[in-house]
């Protein structure tokens, strides 16, 4: 499958950073300190912000000092965590100001898993602490065009998760799923589906990206 468009937005557990047994960890451990079921827990931790899993599961717990607990404990166990297959190479591909990243992470913690997994710091970060509503609303990736200049058009979406698909489509985007958290049926809303950045390879055309996308779901 071949997309063009003008800008690449990805998210970053799961798409660019190999972060979900770290994010299963974390997550695990702190519902067996507070009582609360692991599994209905880890169904939605992916790809939300933090408050936003407290308030849905916990909202007794949904607290600045609870979010901060557990962004710190994130900080600290960056044990596992490198970059997907083909992360560096597609980054690396990229021209200056054609891509962004969008993630559920505060800026700290991305930065910090960004440099563990010997990835390059964003040119632009668009992270928990810049929108009023994380995924699946779709205020982070719109933020996330208008930064670079162009319209949801013209921008692809790569998510591993359902609320990421979900905010990609929201704001008017074409978005690809990568199979790396959940199996490719569980990525529906997803225009195409890939095993992971390997499967990606990108064409700069004039003033657009080819992007190619080989081994489809």
């Amino acid at each position: 499958m071949i997309l063009t468009c003008r800008a690449l937005l990805f998210d970053m557990d799961g798409v660019l950073i190999d972060s979900t047994a770290h994010v299963d960890r974390v997550w695990r451990r702190w519902a067996q300190e507070r009582d609360v079921d692991p599994e209905t827990v880890l169904a939605i931790a992916h790809g939300r912000r933090t408050v936003e899993v407290l308030e849905t599961v916990a909202p007794h717990l949904a607290t600045s000092q609870e979010v901060a607990l557990l962004e710190a404990r994130d900080g600290q166990d960056l044990a596992g965590i490198g970059p997907v297959p083909g992360a560096a190479s597609l980054l690396e591909a990229l021209p200056s100001g054609r891509c962004a990243v969008v993630t559920s992470a505060t800026a700290p913690l991305a930065r910090t898993r960004f440099g563990h997994a010997g990835l390059p710091d964003p040119e632009v970060l668009v992270s928990a602490d810049d929108v009023t509503q994380g995924k699946p609303a779709p205020d982070g990736y719109l933020a996330a065009a208008a930064l670079l200049g162009f319209e949801p058009r013209d921008c692809v979406v790569f998510e591993d998760a359902p609320p990421g698909i979900t905010a990609g489509n929201a704001a008017g985007m074409r978005v690809v799923g990568v199979a790396t958290t959940y199996d490719g049926e569980d990525l529906g809303g997803a225009h195409a589906v890939v095993r992971d950045l390997s499967n990606v390879s990108i064409e700069v055309v004039e003033d657009k990206l080819r992007v190619e996308l080989t081994e489809a779901l």
